[in-house]
């Protein structure tokens, strides 16, 4: 069984050599090869959770090398689930990418850039939960910022660039602290290795042991996007194409949040640096709800919400008990699926009505039924309304701060109640505004030509060109390509979104667009592989409500293990 620990990593990275080698040739079976490479890493996932559960933490030395010189992998409860719920997000994300490539006709880019560059991504992923170490963890970080550098400038527009920029400099900011915090490690204990320091790192000064943790939680708050090294996060994640916006604000943030948990558990127990954590966990809750309120763009909107909710799972790491581990692990897998189901109904909410600018939509309850009950149920979930999920992972949090009885610990859970109130008022306000609200004059839902970052309507003769692109079919999305949505695109009355619809575009609204940047059409048939996708991702929230006696049971089980430490020390040492 533990031959199967590498796998999650070296399946996506095979895969991606060979659509390398194929190049854009052979589209069907470059989709079919990613979806099949994306459903195995599913399945080993399952496999490595269960058997983690069964008998105990599965290590492998690559190489043969023992530590410090080899690359240790390790699958315990805490990766296995973490593996799990990634691969079946990145696999739903990876087939609602699928749907938007062909309605966007797409046929050579997604699969060209898009597909070779996720499944890096998804590599990276895997990486950073089996890493046994420091410096694979490092390397787990850097897989995935190169991916993302890729997936966010897709398109090579001008929005794009300077928000990938950004995030681009704000992660090499954080890799050159994470190298100099290795290179500590290694200086004053002699290995990088997490077994290793467990016991290494108690036996040098205190001083020194409370800076280099201090320089991890940095590195691994920006990461995380925690207050106040998040403000990066809104300008950089709104602008890409919703598959990239949805599984990086549901997936990557939670890679510092796992980061965070392994290191303070494992490495750094007595929670020297507890107060500062809560602090920095009220202060994500309570700022990121209230730049929730502020928005009137659902992409930024859901955002801040991101920053907001972080707070919850640092909650749970900073008062280090076995309930509030516990608790955040069940709210890191909860919101792993509801953030990206919501990006991605963003996605279909801006298909459908042309923008995710709540100003400017209305009536989507009564014209796209389906829709309003895709956002509704994540929408709740994240709220925290009873039964579901988000109030399992809510109130295991909210008891274990009670039980705590300090006054951080009061004030924390006093802050979460705030939170998931106005969170509540906030996903109210877009139900209201795009959904239950009727239209406002002159917006048309179908046929609206949706313009790229770079072109903006001047002119008639620009005008009339949109016009050809409208009807040429190459930027028609209708019924996911077919010929009956290419000919109602072509019939219906298409004209530029903010100009011939007279409601201007708002300052600082994000431009919607398709992969490349390209103008896309409107319509009221939404692809169907799109639609697959959210209803599935929709449903996996609530299968944790349905299982949520065992989850909770098993993230129990997997933070009695992580305060424990001897399980998986024992296993990387044989001893």
């Amino acid at each position: 069984m533990n031959a199967l620990v590498p796998l999650p990593v070296l399946l996506p990275l095979c895969v991606t050599g060979l659509k390398l080698a194929v190049g854009p040739r052979l589209q069907r079976f470059q989709r079919f090869i990613s979806l099949a490479v994306l459903g195995a890493v599913l399945v080993l996932s399952v496999i490595l959770m269960v058997s983690a559960d069964r008998h105990g933490p599965l290590s492998v030395n690559l190489g043969d090398f023992a530590p410090p010189l080899g690359i240790t992998l390790v699958a315990d409860r805490l990766a296995g689930l973490m593996l799990t719920v990634s691969s079946a997000i990145t696999l739903l994300v990876n087939l609602y990418s699928v749907g938007q490539g062909m309605a966007d006709r797409d046929d050579q880019t997604p699969v060209g850039v898009f597909h070779p560059a996720y499944l890096i991504l998804v590599a990276g992923v895997s990486c950073t939960f089996l890493a046994g170490d420091l410096v694979n963890l490092y390397v787990g970080f850097e897989i995935m910022l190169v991916a993302s550098f890729v997936l966010l400038t897709i398109g090579g527009t001008a929005t794009r660039i300077r928000a990938g920029s950004t995030y681009v400099i704000i992660s090499l900011f954080s890799s050159v602290l994470f190298l100099v915090a290795i290179a500590m490690a290694y200086a004053v204990a002699g290995t990088v290795n997490f077994a290793q320091l467990a016991g290494r790192l108690q036996e040098i000064p205190l001083g020194v042991r409370t800076l280099l943790e201090a320089m991890l939680l940095t590195v691994f708050a920006i990461k995380a996007a925690v207050f106040p090294l998040a403000a990066w996060l809104p300008d950089s994640y709104p602008t890409a194409p919703a598959p990239v916006t949805a599984v990086f604000a549901g997936l990557l943030t939670k890679v510092g949040v796992y980061s965070m948990l392994r290191t303070q558990t494992l490495l750094f127990p007595g929670h020297r640096l507890g107060d500062l954590l809560m602090l920095a966990a009220l202060a994500s809750m309570v700022i990121g709800v209230l730049g929730a309120v502020a928005q009137t763009d659902l992409k930024r909107l859901l955002s801040f919400t991101l920053i907001s909710h972080i707070g919850y799972m640092v909650f749970g790491i900073a008062l280090a008990g076995r309930g509030s581990i516990s608790g955040a692990i069940v709210y890191v897998a909860h919101h792993i699926t509801v953030q990206t189901t919501l990006f991605l109904v963003a996605g279909l909410i801006e298909r459908r009505g042309g923008t995710t600018e709540l100003t400017r939509l209305g009536g989507l309850a009564r014209s796209a039924p389906l829709l309003a009950v895709l956002f509704f149920v994540p929408a709740m979930n994240l709220a925290g309304i009873p039964p579901l999920s988000g109030f399992i992972g809510k109130l295991g949090l909210m008891r274990a701060g009670v039980d705590n009885g300090g006054g951080w610990a009061w004030l924390l859970v006093a802050g979460s109640a705030t939170t998931s109130l106005l969170t509540l008022y906030v996903m109210a306000k877009v139900w209201n505004l795009a959904f239950w609200r009727d239209a406002p004059p002159g917006y048309d839902g179908e046929d609206v030509v949706l313009e790229s970052a770079e072109d903006e309507p001047e002119d008639d003769e620009g005008e009339g060109e949109r016009e050809r692109e409208g009807e040429g079919g190459g930027g028609d999305d209708a019924g996911a390509g077919t010929d009956e949505g290419a000919d109602e695109g072509a019939a219906g009355s298409v004209r530029a979104a903010g100009s011939g619809s007279g409601l201007p575009v708002p300052a600082g609204a994000v431009v919607p667009a398709g992969f490349l940047g390209q103008s896309i059409t409107t319509t009221k048939r939404l692809p169907w592989p799109m639609l697959v996708a959210t209803g599935a991702a929709v449903a996996l929230g609530l299968l944790y409500t349905v299982l949520g006696g065992p989850l909770t049971t098993f993230t129990e089980a997997a933070a009695t293990e992580l305060l424990a430490r001897t399980p998986y020390i024992e296993a990387v040492l044989g001893r």
